[in-house]
């Protein structure tokens, strides 16, 4: 890995240009990937060196490239000025504390995750037509998506995010993120995790933990309902915050290379709707009830700029309810650290899909759960709070007609 051997410290030694290199290389991954550099470091004194570098650097070996790094550029400018380097910089009040990014996943049974991952029965998967398997193993995708794939071919099982996950059949699901951690007690299935993990595990340094807590077939109006909209509020909003509370105060038990970790709470990414565009009255509502879910979540985590990541139900042909989600996260009151991500691009034709008769789960198709949920780990990326430029306003959606509740809500 970059400057893994050590640079000679006695005097009078010259560093070699490869060195240099290596250090100028290794600044440019840190500032890549959100680390701070002091201004300190003499990164003017490598004016001509060339910048290439793989886009990811392994997270493990940050903070020894970083240390070595800070050696080499104080070295070089000792032996510059012929002079002797300090036998042992002091480095502790550069290098950043050991952060675990966390991000909490919500929703219905679209983010428990009914994507069909390698199930090709002729009768019951439509002979593994849009499969994740099918996807990932078409040449025409293995260049952008052929990472999840090991060299034996087994499904890839990463080593920077991870997954807690109690499913509404009371299994508790914790590990490595890789396949498997859909509702079903298989590794058969994906939800948007998978997607949403790769994209922020390739995005960040640092380790992250994804807590889900999804149920499905319930309603924002209703089953979420949360404090600021009036009324009862929803035992699944209540639900929600307990199970993401647990499953923190959980981390040195579930995840013990990560008890040495300070947890902190990145974003919030939601995707849920399909039940509030059943009812014509919730569908209605849901714009308001969805400030309302974002302004007591920030509130409730103590976190007025805590990112919010919203995804269109966008398998479901009710405007009303995708006009809603939308412009709730336009809001004034909201809008500001909140991305709205559309999904209809993500649909797929149901006879190319493993489960034809289910629109409701986006037709089991595992590209679609795959898409959907890089697209919104990258709209998580682009929220982090040591990476947030300005959010772009969303764009308008495409007209579409508007539905009754003649769909069944799912069960």
């Amino acid at each position: 890995m970059i400057l893994k051997r050590r640079l000679p410290v006695a005097t009078g030694d010259r560093l070699s240009f490869i060195d240099v290199v290596r250090a100028f290389r290794a600044t440019a991954a840190m500032r890549r990937m959100g680390v701070g550099v002091p201004s300190r470091w003499p990164l003017a004194a490598y004016p001509n060196v060339m910048m290439s570098l793989p886009s990811r650097v392994v997270r493990s070996h940050a903070r020894a490239a970083l240390a070595t790094l800070a050696a080499a550029t104080m070295l070089c400018s000792a032996l510059a000025a012929g002079v002797a380097p300090p036998a042992s910089p002091a480095l502790a009040s550069t290098v950043p504390a050991k952060l675990l990014r966390v991000y909490l996943l919500a929703g219905q049974s679209n983010m428990e995750g009914h994507g069909v991952v390698d199930l090709n029965d002729a009768r019951d998967y439509n002979g593994g037509r849009g499969t994740l398997a099918q996807f990932v193993d078409n040449p025409a995708n293995k260049a952008a998506w052929g990472d999840l794939r090991a060299a034996d071919g087994s499904w890839f099982v990463r080593d920077d995010v991870f997954v807690s996950y109690l499913t509404e059949q009371g299994s508790q699901k914790a590990g490595a993120l890789s396949v498997g951690f859909a509702v079903y007690d298989d590794k058969h299935h994906i939800g948007p995790e998978l997607g949403i993990g790769r994209a922020l595990g390739n995005a960040f340094a640092e380790p992250v933990l994804l807590i889900k807590t999804a149920w499905g077939g319930k309603s924002l109006a209703k089953d979420f309902r949360p404090p600021s909209s009036g009324g009862a509020v929803g035992p699944y909003y209540k639900q929600m915050i307990a199970e993401y509370r647990a499953a923190v105060a959980a981390i040195p038990t579930q995840f013990p290379a990560l008890a040495g970790y300070s947890p902190r709470l990145d974003g919030v990414i939601w995707f849920q709707g399909w039940n509030d565009g059943c009812d014509e009255k919730a569908a209605a509502e849901y714009e308001g009830n969805l400030v309302h879910l974002i302004t007591d979540m920030r509130a409730e985590f103590g976190n007025p700029k805590l990112s919010f990541v919203v995804g269109e139900t966008g398998n479901m042909d009710n405007a009303v309810l995708r006009h809603a989600q939308r412009d709730g996260c336009l809001h004034k009151e909201v809008a500001t650290g909140t991305s709205f991500v559309p999904t209809r691009q993500f649909l797929r034709d149901a006879k190319e899909c493993p489960n034809p008769g289910h629109g409701h789960h986006w037709f089991g198709s595992g590209e679609s759960y795959l898409l959907i949920g890089d697209a919104l780990g990258k709209a998580a990326v682009q929220l982090a709070p040591d990476l947030r430029p300005a959010p772009a306003l969303a764009p308008a959606l495409a007209p579409a007609p508007i539905t009754s509740s003649a769909r069944p809500a799912q069960p």
